[in-house]
């Protein structure tokens, strides 16, 4: 029996599949489409090192919305607070 890797290919969901619940994090991100950058270099190279502009952009775009959800949980808290 041979060890098989990460498989870097975008698998196809089927109707009846539940969505993974990290691939529905990174959709409400906002950062699908760097996310799928990643992965579609990863397929191609089988090399991380090579796809490091990938990797930093979808770092970057996780980071911001991080960010925003940060604030945003802050508003809400601060206006919890307010109306008490």
């Amino acid at each position: 029996m041979s060890a098989q890797g990460h498989i870097w290919s975008r698998q196809v969901k089927k109707e009846d599949e539940e969505e993974d619940p990290l691939d529905q994090l990174i959709s409400r991100s906002g950062c699908a489409a760097s996310h799928y950058a990643v992965q579609e270099c990863m397929a191609q190279h089988q090399d991380w090192r090579q796809c490091q502009p990938q990797v930093q952009a979808f770092r970057d775009c996780m980071s911001e919305q991080q960010a925003r959800r940060r604030e945003e949980l802050q508003r809400k808290k601060e206006q919890s607070s307010a109306h008490r």
